[in-house]
């Protein structure tokens, strides 16, 4: 009688101390050991809350309680629900939403709160320009070191965007940005309220402070089938069309297909409006990119799964390379007759354009990733590439020996077809990651200068779209970054 009488009493106390870390705990409840007392002083047994830390809570001080989440502006424990029949259940990613967007809010405050930053320690303009003249800079690190500080200072102001038709402005949702090579013109797809996408450029002449204000030439019609892959072609003069790759739906086929870029302004003699110059019947092309080789001239290249293609635009012979992946990212070669390819599987390989058939030999160069390959970017003296890929890796390879010399961390990345941008002149390298955070490494030694956070919520439906250039609006525009995303164009230009 006597044991039964010990047992039920050490199973009461067992259940209180467990019902003691459900209820709203206070400042003395959650002491650990060494932790200083409640200021009310109030009494309690020597139970004490196990020492083990909430990783969702971020306090070492708070017991880890599986199946539950403890808020520390409520201050008490919820119950995370599975997600399913549920009004509005309490899950793990809503968890990680809301910290992510505390966090993004937290850095836009920083942003406008801190108007000059500093992107390596101990170097301002003045002493940039002190040790210049004392001789512990040459010209060359003198320039990549005040790009990187004007960089760094570079503030985020909202482009003012005028079109015939403001009621799609505010419901068409940017989904891609692409500047042409004196990036004076932007071309956009837009995803249209009703479905699908529409096309437009945007004229970036008038991005000029303290107005920033442009114009957008829409298209008149929009197609219900997805973009993959866009970029400039030169077939008539520099960038004369857009090259576009829609992906085939229901019993219509996918195409590759170019557009005047003079199909976007309003006003044509004879008010004629000029057609589409070509479309080619094309399955599923992932990439595309536009030949300005003069041994593979007028021709462009489409990858599509396990297959390359090289498509000539006067002529329509095709070249066709099998390749053991899906091809996801493309760049050809300026004087070299190579085509670079990024695959599925995380080979980087290079085609020779001089091998009119498939035997040995073809591939000309041979690169590996851990992940799938999404952007490959060839440097101008085309000794170097530079490749990211979906795990958030960005590598720098040389292609003398094949060996990767430098890696820019920071990326993130999981699954998501993402560019990336290098700008040599500057000497800089723009990233947009799946958190929808835009960095900005050095591009000679990986440092990251910047982190921009999204100036909307983060959503992975609203990674922005940026587009970097020296000369933003033409020849004598200013250097800076447009940032698109939603309904919104932003400029962050250099002060």
């Amino acid at each position: 009688m006597h044991k039964s009488s010990w047992q039920s009493r050490r199973r009461g106390r067992r259940s209180q101390q467990q019902n003691t870390w459900f209820r709203q705990p206070g400042s003395h409840e959650r002491n650990n050991a060494g932790a200083q007392q409640s200021p009310q002083g109030s009494s309690r047994s020597d139970d004490e809350a196990p020492s083990t830390s909430s990783s969702s809570a971020g306090s070492s001080s708070v017991p880890d309680l599986p199946g539950y989440y403890f808020d520390p502006e409520k201050n008490r424990y919820f119950r995370l629900l599975p997600g399913h029949n549920n009004c509005n259940p309490l899950t793990k990613e809503s968890i990680r939403q809301k910290e992510m967007e505390s966090k993004r809010l937290q850095l836009l405050e920083e942003e406008d709160r801190q108007g000059k930053r500093i992107a390596r320690l101990g170097f301002n303009a003045s002493s940039l320009l002190q040790k210049s003249k004392l001789g512990f800079l040459n010209v060359t690190s003198y320039c990549r070191l005040a790009h990187e500080l004007r960089v760094s200072c570079m503030q985020r102001k909202k482009v003012q965007i005028q079109s015939s038709d403001p009621s799609a402005l505010a419901s068409d949702r940017f989904n891609l940005i692409l500047a042409d090579t004196n990036s004076d013109r932007l071309f956009t797809v837009n995803d249209v309220k009703v479905g699908g996408s529409k096309y437009g450029i945007i004229n970036l002449h008038g991005l000029k402070t303290p107005t920033l204000r442009v114009h957008m030439h829409e298209n008149l019609y929009f197609t219900n089938r997805k973009v993959n892959a866009v970029c400039w072609a030169s077939l008539n003069h520099l960038d004369s069309h857009v090259l576009l790759c829609l992906m085939g739906i229901a019993e219509t086929p996918g195409c590759a297909t170019l557009l005047p870029a003079s199909l976007f302004v309003n006003s044509h003699p004879g008010g004629d409006r000029p057609g589409m110059l070509c479309s080619f019947r094309i399955p599923g092309a992932w990439s595309c990119a536009w030949s300005l080789n003069i041994q593979a001239n007028n021709c462009f290249s489409t990858g599509l799964s396990r297959r390359v293609l090289v498509t000539s635009v006067v002529t329509g012979h095709r070249q066709s390379f099998g390749t053991n992946s899906d091809v996801l990212a493309q760049q050809f070669a300026l004087t070299a007759p190579l085509l670079f390819n990024g695959c599925r599987s995380g080979e980087i390989f290079a085609i020779d354009l001089r091998c009119r058939n498939q035997g040995k030999g073809w591939k000309a160069t041979r690169l590996f990733h851990d992940s799938a390959v999404t952007s490959v970017r060839i440097l101008q003296e085309e000794q170097c590439l530079m490749a990211s890929d979906m795990a958030g890796t960005i590598k720098l390879w040389d292609l003398r020996n094949n060996k990767c010399v430098r890696q820019y961390e920071g990326h993130v990345n999981e699954y998501a077809h993402l560019p990336l941008h290098v700008h040599e002149e500057e000497g800089i390298v723009v990233a947009v990651g799946q958190d929808c955070y835009t960095r900005i490494w050095s591009l000679h030694d990986a440092r990251l200068l910047r982190t921009i956070p999204s100036p909307h919520p983060t959503s992975k439906a609203d990674i922005p779209s940026v587009a970097f250039s020296s000369r933003l609006g033409g020849f004598q525009g200013a250097p800076g970054l447009l940032m698109a995303v939603r309904q919104d164009l932003y400029c962050f230009s250099y002060n």
